[in-house]
């Protein structure tokens, strides 16, 4: 047989959860053609000797439904094995939009999900307005990794009602046109519909993203539509329910009949708080109160804490303070200058130690807790305190950030956790069986986050590290499990006739790299990237997409469309 590609001499790990075995694996026409012992030559070969061959990662949550535009390599995910990636999560994106009513769905993302309008402004050439007209531009866009999107809410209310959906709740007619435009996104592809209910996602102006102003039957009578269509997945940006019992049980309850209901599986994230005091449990018994009802749900995990990543080239949690403001603004060059002049050192303390801060919202910086920021010298855990570190040196904390920033040249990063305090629980709910590691959030949040290496971390924290996690059962969290949450079942298993999306590794250095700043975005904004360790090749649909972190050149994704495409 003539091959494509032979990746010859490694161990396979196939995505099913079963034993690892040594065998060569071909593929012709973008599918596994054999996996076996294989003696004929291929167009291409990689030597996958002491590296292990698994199925591409599949991240059932980001937003990159703006990047795509301008970024068709899929950094950073596919610089950590994923292949495949859903978009389109928390009610956010970029279709349904008229021509004259682009500002609203940019007014949703531009400060829920940090990416910024300038960027997206200068990088999105605007061929659509209905979200079957955007899935058509993103199929022909040129693409390193798969995508399948969601339709959000969000988008669907500004398309309804324009400015309205920032001020009121939805009438008849609303609805109707909300109705019409969910049932063409789901029999274009569309993979469900998403939605927002949570605090933390505001506007620039401090208002409510625009989901935010949907009453619950709203949100139900857009659901149902996907059980009448027959498919979809509802995903949710929760209610802030906090320890409040009475309203855990009201908004769970909702959940809980909503998926009993309309039979349409139901996804949200499941974390714990900083200092966690158990209402993550209430959430896990949701998902098994609901499975014992016949519904489906399930519930999607972070693989570490929910860490601002901060450092002086993107923010820290001086900045919104007067007497910083304007240092701040100043080019880093003269910011270093000044943190060498003692006197005003000592002025920037004194603020940092007496000042005031607003409630944090989302990933923003926020008031700083000095024994909880780490100070980030490795990739990977376990970090020290900034608090620590200043008791060290015999300094006040926010002397000790200044101080380790001038003396890296502004490289050092710190780690503000603003969730998922405590890593035993974080274990917890990655090992529910109805919980799936994933949550990156990448293409948003570009900034203040860096968790496209969910899936490094998880291999080389949990499972080299700390033996959390046998390989196999960290190669299926990260394969065959969303691939079969998420419908993608071509995908996500190593067998013959499936599609040959792979990763290849060395489970002795696999983890993530340390973050980079970059100057990347359209117009040259800021975000924050990362590469990582042991990864040899990355295979999409057949071509070799990249070889040791760097791309190839080939461009090899495709769009992955939802179980009720048509063709049409």
């Amino acid at each position: 047989m003539a091959y494509d590609l032979i990746v010859r001499n490694g161990i396979v790990v196939d995505g099913s959860g079963l034993s690892r075995y040594r065998a060569d694996v071909g593929v012709v026409g973008g599918y596994i053609a054999k996996i076996g012992r294989i003696t004929d030559k291929g167009a291409e070969e990689i030597d996958a000797e002491g590296h292990v061959v698994t199925p591409g990662f599949i991240d059932g949550h980001t937003h990159m439904d703006a990047q795509i535009n301008w970024d068709p390599l899929g950094t950073s995910s596919c610089w950590h094995g994923v292949t495949s990636v859903v978009m389109g999560n928390c009610g956010f994106t970029l279709a349904p939009a008229r021509a004259n009513e682009r500002e609203l769905v940019v007014r949703n993302l531009e400060r829920a999900e940090d990416i910024s309008a300038a960027a997206m402004a200068a990088g999105i050439d605007w061929t659509w307005e209905t979200f079957p007209d955007y899935l058509a531009t993103v199929e022909r866009l040129p693409k390193g990794i798969n995508y399948g999107g969601y339709v959000g809410h969000s988008a669907l209310r500004t398309w309804a009602m324009g400015a309205r959906a920032f001020e009121e709740q939805a009438n008849d007619e609303d609805l109707r046109v909300m109705e019409k435009e969910l049932r063409a996104s789901l029999r274009a592809g569309a993979l469900g519909f998403t939605t927002s209910r949570t605090f933390n996602h505001q506007t620039s102006d401090d208002r409510p993203v625009a989901s935010r102003l949907a009453s619950w039957e709203e949100v139900a009578t857009l659901t149902r539509i996907m059980a009448d269509e027959g498919g979809g997945i509802f995903e949710i940006a929760g209610e802030d329910v906090g320890r409040d019992p009475d309203k855990q049980a009201d908004y769970y309850g909702r959940l809980e009949n909503l998926a009993v209901e309309t039979g349409c599986p139901i996804t949200f994230g499941v974390a714990a708080g900083r200092l966690p005091k158990g209402e993550h449990r209430v959430m896990l018994d949701l998902l098994d109160r609901t499975a014992a009802r016949g519904g489906r749900m399930f519930g999607q995990a972070h693989a570490r804490e929910f860490n601002v990543v901060l450092s002086f080239q993107t923010q820290i949690p001086f900045d919104s303070l007067p007497e910083w403001k304007e240092l701040r603004s100043w080019p880093l060059e003269d910011q270093k200058r000044a943190l060498r002049d003692p006197s005003m050192v000592d002025k920037l303390i004194a603020a940092a130690d007496e000042g005031t801060w607003a409630k944090g919202v989302g990933a923003e910086a926020r008031k700083p807790d000095y024994d909880w920021i780490r100070v980030m010298n490795s990739a990977m855990p376990p970090y020290r305190t900034v608090a620590e570190v200043a008791a060290e040196r015999g300094v006040s904390p926010a002397r000790c950030m200044i101080d380790l920033a001038v003396e890296s040249d502004f490289e050092q990063f710190f780690l503000q956790p603003i969730a998922n305090g405590d890593q035993d629980i974080v274990l917890e709910i990655m090992k529910h069986p109805r919980c799936i590691a994933t949550f990156s959030d990448s293409g948003a949040h570009v900034s203040q986050l860096m968790d496209s290496s969910i899936p490094t971390h998880l291999l080389g924290h949990w499972t080299r590290e700390r033996e959390a996690f046998t390989l196999e059962e960290a190669v299926r969290d990260l394969t065959l499990l969303p691939s079969t949450l998420w419908g993608f079942h071509d995908r996500g298993l190593l067998r013959e006739g499936l599609r040959a999306d792979l990763c290849v590794f060395d489970p002795e250095t696999v983890g993530p790299a340390m973050p980079k700043v970059a100057h990347d975005l359209p117009g040259g904004a800021t975000r924050l990237t990362q590469k990582s360790t042991g990864i040899k090749a990355t295979v999409v649909n057949g071509s070799i997409l990249t070889l040791d972190q760097e791309h190839t050149g080939n461009l090899p994704g495709q769009l992955l469309r939802g179980p009720l495409f048509t063709g049409a």
